[in-house]
C-alpha cells in the first residue's frame, strides 16, 4: 500500500492494478487529465491510445475475451461514451467484463450546463444495466472502483461503468481498496440435472445449445461425451463470444444467421437444452415470419444460466448419464488446397484454412464474404474464433487490437468486410503504434452486400437508384492498402489467389501489423441474390434432407 499522499486518480490507478487490471484503452479529454497523469505513477498499468472511442471500447472487449479478465477504458464525458457505445453493446451481448471509466465535469461545474454537459448515467445504462455509478467524493472513489470490478468479474460478465468527475479525480486523500474476492458461481441443481437427463433418456431428438464458457475446450469435451453416449446434437450460438475449434477438438454446428436456415436446423429437435445460451430468435423481424425460432413441438430446458457455472453443470450431466468414459467425436486434421486464379471471397477463406498457423486467434466480421470461413478452417490447427456478438458492426479491427495485447505471442487474423472496416479504421493506427501481431484481411467488394440481401428478404419492393446508392460503395472505391500505409501498417492489394497466398504467407512470417486488401466480387449478387429469398422461403416445405443439403451449400 502506498505511504505517500495520493489524489483520487492515483489511488484509483493503484486499486485497478491491485485487482489485476493491467491495460487501459484510452481516448481522454480535459476532464480526465489527472487520470492520464496518474498513469505514470503505476508501472503495472499499460496505457493504449485509440484515435476513436469505438476502438478503445472494442479493444477492451477483445482483450477480455482472450485474457479472461477485464481491461479498463478511459472515455471523455457523455459524447465520448456515445462514440464508444456500439462496441460496449457488443461486449454486453457477449457477457464480456469491461471496467468502463468515463470522465465527467467537476461536480462544482455541472450546474452551469457547459457545452459538453450531458446525462452520462442515462447513456451508460444502455450498455451497463447492472452497474452504473458516479463517484461523489475522492474518499469513496476506490470503493466505487472495487464495486465496479466485482460487478464486471461476476457471472455473467458485464460492462461496469464508473463515472469519474474531474474534482473527484484531482482531490487529495485518495484511499486505495483491496482487490475484490473472486466470484464462486454455482452449478445446476441436482433436480435440474436429473430432469434433463430423463428427457435425454427418452430417446427423442435432443440438442445441447452451447454458449459462453461452454464453448471452451473443457465444456466442448463434456458436451461431446454426452453426444457420444446419448446421440444428442451439439449446437452453438449464432455469434459466439469465443469458440475454441479446429483439429482435435469436438466440432459444433453454429445456429445459422438466416432465420429460415436456423429453422431447418431446429425443425426435428424435441428437447433443446440451453447451456449458457438463449433460445434462438431471428436477428430481425420479417413480414409473415416467426421471431422465436424454437419449434412449437420442442421443450426448452435450461441446464445452466449465464449466472451459473456452465462447465460444472455439464460435468454433472455427464455423470448423471454415465458418459464419463464415452469417447467424444473429434475434428480430424485436414486443410483445403491452396487456391488459384481470380480472387473471390471463398478463395480467401480457403487460403486462410490452408495457411492458418497453430494457436491463432481468428476474428470474423466478414459478414457475407466469410460464409465459407467455418467450413474451410474446421480441420485447421486449433484456434480461437471471435464473432460479432451484438451485431453492431465495427467490432473486428478493435477486437484484434485487444486480442493481440492479451495474447502477444499468438498470431491474430481479422477478416473484415469493407463497409464495417470503415466504422473503426482508426484501429490500424493503434496496431502500428503498439506493433501488434495482427494480419487484417479486408474484403473489398465495394458494397454493403448483406444489406442488398436484406433488401430482398424484407420485401421492401423494387429498389430504385436512390435506394441502391445507399448500399453501394463504388464511386469512389475505397483503397484500404493506402489507408493502412498512411497509418503505418504494411499493406498490399491482392487481385488473384496467388497474390493473396503470397501476401498472407509473408504476413504470417513477419510479426507486426499487416493488412491484405482482397479485391473480390460480391459473394451474393445477381441471380444468386434474386433467388435467395425464394429459396429461403421454400426451405420449410422441402424434405428435411434436401433442406439441410441446401443449407450446407449456401452457408456451411
Amino acid at each position: 500500500m502506498p505511504t505517500t499522499p495520493q489524489n483520487g486518480a492515483q489511488a484509483l490507478m493503484t486499486t485497478l492494478a491491485d485487482a489485476g487490471i493491467e491495460v487501459c484503452f484510452t481516448n481522454p479529454g480535459t476532464s480526465e487529465m489527472h487520470f492520464v497523469a496518474a498513469l505514470d505513477s503505476e508501472p503495472r498499468m499499460r496505457a493504449v491510445l485509440a484515435l476513436f472511442e469505438g476502438v478503445a471500447t472494442g479493444a477492451a472487449d477483445g482483450y477480455a475475451r482472450m485474457a479472461d479478465k477485464p481491461a479498463a477504458t478511459l472515455l471523455h464525458l457523455g459524447c465520448g461514451l456515445g462514440n464508444g457505445l456500439a462496441n460496449l453493446h457488443n461486449a454486453r451481448k457477449g457477457k464480456v467484463p469491461v471496467v468502463n471509466i468515463v470522465g465527467d465535469h467537476a461536480t462544482t461545474h455541472t450546474p452551469y450546463d457547459a457545452q459538453l454537459q450531458s446525462d452520462i448515467e442515462t447513456v451508460a445504462r444502455n450498455v451497463s444495466p447492472g452497474f452504473v455509478r458516479t463517484s461523489q467524493t475522492t474518499a469513496s472513489l476506490c470503493q466505487d472502483a472495487a464495486d465496479a470490478i466485482t460487478a464486471a468479474l461476476g457471472l455473467p460478465g458485464q460492462v461496469a461503468t464508473l463515472i469519474l468527475p474531474a474534482d473527484v479525480s484531482w482531490g487529495e486523500g485518495g484511499v486505495t481498496c483491496p482487490p475484490p474476492p473472486l466470484p464462486s458461481p454455482q452449478a445446476a441443481s441436482d433436480d435440474t440435472v436429473a430432469k434433463i437427463a430423463q428427457a435425454i433418456r427418452t430417446g427423442q431428438t435432443t440438442a445441447l445449445l452451447l454458449g459462453g464458457q461452454a464453448l471452451r475446450e473443457p465444456g466442448l469435451l463434456a458436451a461431446a461425451r454426452i453426444a457420444a453416449q446419448c446421440g444428442v446434437k451439439l449446437l452453438a450460438e449464432v455469434f459466439p463470444t469465443r469458440l475454441q475449434r479446429g483439429a482435435g477438438l469436438p466440432p459444433v454446428e453454429r445456429i445459422a444467421y438466416l432465420a429460415e436456415m436456423a429453422g431447418v436446423q431446429l425443425a426435428d429437435v424435441q428437447h433443446l437444452v440451453l447451456v449458457d445460451a438463449k433460445a434462438p430468435v431471428s436477428f430481425f423481424a420479417y413480414p409473415g415470419k416467426k421471431s422465436y425460432l424454437v419449434p412449437d413441438t420442442c421443450t426448452v430446458h435450461t441446464l445452466a444460466t449465464p449466472e451459473q457455472d456452465a462447465l460444472a453443470s455439464l460435468h454433472k450431466l455427464v455423470g448423471a448419464l454415465g458418459a464419463q468414459q464415452a469417447q467424444p467425436a473429434l475434428q480430424a486434421a485436414q486443410r483445403p488446397g491452396v487456391p488459384r486464379g481470380k480472387l473471390t471471397a471463398p478463395k480467401v477463406c480457403k487460403a486462410v484454412g490452408a495457411l492458418l498457423p497453430d494457436n491463432a486467434i481468428v476474428i470474423d466480421e466478414a459478414i457475407t464474404s466469410g460464409l465459407m470461413l467455418g467450413a474451410m478452417t474446421a480441420g485447421a490447427p486449433r484456434h480461437d474464433l471471435i464473432t460479432l456478438t451484438g451485431g453492431a458492426i465495427g467490432q473486428g479491427l478493435p477486437n484484434a487490437v485487444g486480442a493481440a495485447i492479451a495474447c502477444p505471442t499468438r498470431p491474430v487474423i481479422a477478416l473484415i468486410g469493407d463497409g464495417t472496416a470503415m466504422y473503426t479504421i482508426q484501429a490500424l493506427w493503434t496496431m502500428a503504434r503498439e506493433q501488434l501481431n495482427v494480419t487484417s484481411i479486408i474484403f473489398n467488394n465495394a458494397s454493403y452486400s448483406v444489406l442488398n440481401v436484406e433488401l430482398e428478404r424484407v420485401g421492401a419492393g423494387k429498389a430504385g437508384p436512390k435506394a441502391k446508392a445507399q448500399l453501394d460503395l463504388h464511386g469512389p472505391v475505397l483503397n484500404f492498402a493506402q489507408l493502412a500505409q498512411g497509418m503505418g501498417v504494411h499493406a498490399v492489394r491482392a487481385t488473384t489467389a496467388e497474390d493473396f497466398v503470397k501476401a498472407l504467407t509473408y504476413a504470417l512470417a513477419h510479426p507486426g501489423p499487416h493488412l491484405i486488401e482482397a479485391m473480390v466480387p460480391e459473394s451474393l449478387s445477381g441471380a444468386k441474390r434474386k433467388v435467395l429469398p425464394w429459396l429461403l422461403k421454400s426451405l420449410p416445405n422441402l424434405p428435411r434432407p434436401v433442406a439441410m443439403a441446401l443449407k450446407r451449400k449456401i452457408a456451411p
